[in-house]
C-alpha cells in the first residue's frame, strides 16, 4: 500500500473528512514518527510496532558497478519491530 492509497481507505471509512483533511492527518503521523526518530527517540503503537532507530559502524564497501573501494561513514537506519498482536495476523 502507498501513502495515497491510505488516504483513500481512511477517507472512504470516514466520509465526514475532506481527502485535504485526511492527507493532513496521515502527513502529520508520518511526520510525528520522523522527528521524533530523529532526535533519537522511540515510537511505540501498541498491538502493531515499535519504530526506533540502530546505529551502524562506518565501514568499507565496494562499488557494485566498478568494483572500486569505497568509504561508507557511519550512520542511523530506522528500525521497525512488529508487536505482538501483528505478529499473530500475519501467521494465522
Amino acid at each position: 500500500m502507498i501513502r495515497s492509497e491510505l488516504v483513500q481507505k481512511i477517507a472512504a471509512k470516514h466520509p465526514d473528512l475532506t481527502p485535504r483533511e485526511v492527507e493532513a492527518i496521515v502527513s502529520t503521523f508520518f511526520d510525528e514518527i520522523t522527528d521524533r526518530l530523529a532526535r533519537g527517540g522511540r515510537v511505540e503503537i501498541r498491538g502493531f510496532g515499535a519504530f526506533s532507530t540502530r546505529a551502524r559502524d562506518a565501514r568499507t564497501g565496494r562499488n557494485p558497478r566498478t568494483g572500486e573501494t569505497v568509504d561508507v561513514d557511519a550512520k542511523r537506519v530506522p528500525y521497525f519491530k512488529p508487536g505482538k498482536e501483528m505478529r499473530a495476523r500475519l501467521n494465522v
